[in-house]
């Protein structure tokens, strides 16, 4: 009798152990999905780049000192490699600033990272600078800043883009007082001699971000408060124009200027503070895949990293439901 109750016993572990294996291993649904957040911890502002390698490296605000780097082949599944400065290559022109927002981008054959400094509250000291690396995981070496908000006359310089147009290189930055541009020198790391700073967007954006598709240029930016938890009213936005330089307009010909726009990513039940956008990133097959951070409602501690495929109606962008997936294919790779 006890001989066959332990025979029992273990046939039933076997075959729970079969089922879970399968579960885990066989389960085609399983397998080709993802589930937002991708990482659940805070990456606020993040910042990607396909590097020369075939890997794709992500960079984000500082909730992990001197800017934190991640490494993915598949956009789904990230490995922190380390940070792009230490304690003592760190910038230093904002004291006691943090390193906000940073953009990636592969530029004469280096990584050059634009970089926000800022304290909170120091709308008029804070600035942009740029730092500089052979390899995506650095290390960077430091160049210091392009300017401050007193120096070019623009309040709450920070959140910066850069775009290159008919082989000039640009710069678009601006937080609540107006989105601006300004031609950069040949190699990207200072100001063009003689360049003048634009006014392209009016005072309700920040974080933008200018993808080309099909003749014309949209512009996404953010909207709302990024930091107050639950409370935050954070949402990704979007105008178009068939210009790089503008004017960017909504579906109704509204100027962007004017704070005008369409909605892109709005709150849902399970993420709040939908916004800062990064780079899209196309998978194998073409779809393209949009970065931003939110508030989890399950777990509202920092800014966790998030992932939609952007889908296309008449020639403007949209996101499935217009708010986070909870559940969502994978990106395809070989």
């Amino acid at each position: 009798m006890k001989k066959n109750f332990i025979y029992l016993i273990f046939l039933f572990i076997t075959i729970i152990s079969c089922k879970a294996n399968e579960t885990i291993n066989e389960n085609p649904i399983r397998k080709n999905v993802y589930r937002n957040p991708i990482l659940n911890i805070s990456l606020p502002d993040p910042t990607i780049i396909k590097a020369e390698n075939g890997d794709f490296y992500l960079y984000a605000t500082e909730d992990i000192s001197n800017t934190p780097i991640y490494k993915s082949e598949n956009l789904v599944d990230w490995q922190f490699v380390g940070t792009a400065f230490t304690d003592f290559t760190r910038p230093t022109f904002e004291p006691n600033g943090g390193l906000w927002a940073p953009d990636i981008n592969y530029i004469n054959g280096k990584y050059v990272l634009y970089y926000s400094m800022s304290v909170w509250g120091g709308e008029w000291t804070c600035g942009i600078g740029v730092a500089t690396a052979d390899n995506p995981e650095g290390p960077f070496t430091d160049h210091g800043k392009l300017f401050k908000s007193d120096e070019i006359n623009v309040q709450n310089s920070i959140d910066q883009f850069y775009i290159e147009e008919e082989g000039k290189k640009y710069l678009f930055w601006g937080s609540f007082r107006g989105i601006y541009y300004i031609e950069l020198s040949e190699d990207g790391l200072s100001i063009k001699t003689g360049a003048e700073k634009q006014q392209i967007a009016g005072t309700a954006y920040e974080g933008v971000y200018i993808y080309s598709r099909n003749g014309f240029y949209y512009m996404f930016a953010s909207i709302g408060t990024c930091c107050q938890g639950l409370e935050s009213t954070y949402t990704t936005v979007v105008a178009r124009s068939t210009s790089l330089f503008g004017p960017y307009v909504d579906k109704d010909g509204q100027s962007m200027m004017n704070n005008n726009h369409e909605v892109i990513i709005n709150k849902n039940n399970k993420f709040v503070g939908t916004g800062h956008n990064s780079e899209i990133v196309k998978d194998n097959e073409g779809q393209e895949m949009i970065f931003y951070h939110a508030i989890s409602v399950d777990k509202p501690h920092g800014r966790v990293l998030m992932m939609d495929k952007i889908q296309w109606n008449n020639n403007w962008p949209f996101i499935e439901g217009g708010s986070p997936s909870l559940i969502a294919d994978k990106p395809m790779f070989n």
